[in-house]
C-alpha cells in the first residue's frame, strides 16, 4: 500500500518529468522543478507547472514552499506564502491533481524559469482536527485550484 509520493500526471507523461528528490539525508523537503519553460513578469503571478501529483494519507498536506536560493537571488515568492495540496487533490477530475507553484516576481526584470530548474519543495505535513471537526455533508473535491468555493 502506497502511504505518500509523487507521480507524473498523464499530459506530462512522455516529457521527462523527473520525480523529486531529497538532497541529503537532513533535507526536509523534495524539490520540485519546472515542467516548462516560464517567464515571471516583473510584479506578476504566474503558475507555474510542474507536471506532478502527489499522494498522501488523508490526514496529510503537502507543502510548497519556494526554494531559498532561488528566492533570495531572484526576488521572488509564492504569492500565498505556502501553497497547501490537500490529499483529495490528488487524483481529481479537474486536473488529475496536477501541482502548480504560484510564483510572484518582486524585481523589475522579468525573471526565467528553464524546463527542470528546481523551483520549490515539497513537505509532508500531519494535521489535527478538532474535537467538533465536521465537514460539509457529501462535499468531495471536483476540481483544481479554488475548487472548494467561495465562503
Amino acid at each position: 500500500m502506497k502511504t505518500r509520493g509523487f507521480e507524473v500526471i498523464t499530459a506530462y507523461a512522455d516529457k521527462e518529468i523527473r520525480i523529486p528528490i531529497r538532497k541529503t539525508e537532513s533535507s526536509a523537503g523534495y524539490d520540485i522543478a519546472s515542467a516548462e519553460d516560464v517567464i515571471l513578469p516583473p510584479h506578476q503571478v504566474v503558475l507555474v507547472p510542474t507536471g506532478l501529483k502527489a499522494y498522501m494519507r488523508p490526514d496529510e498536506y503537502l507543502g510548497i514552499h519556494v526554494r531559498s536560493g532561488f528566492s533570495v537571488k531572484n526576488m521572488v515568492s509564492c504569492i500565498n506564502g505556502e501553497g497547501i495540496i490537500d490529499a483529495d487533490y490528488y487524483n481529481n477530475p479537474d486536473n488529475e491533481g496536477h501541482i502548480f507553484v504560484a510564483l510572484v516576481n518582486h524585481s523589475e526584470i522579468p525573471i526565467q524559469i528553464n524546463k527542470g530548474m528546481r523551483i520549490a519543495q515539497g513537505i509532508f505535513y500531519s494535521y489535527l482536527k478538532t474535537d467538533n471537526d465536521r465537514t460539509e455533508m457529501g462535499k468531495t473535491r471536483t476540481g483544481g485550484l479554488g475548487s472548494t468555493g467561495e465562503m
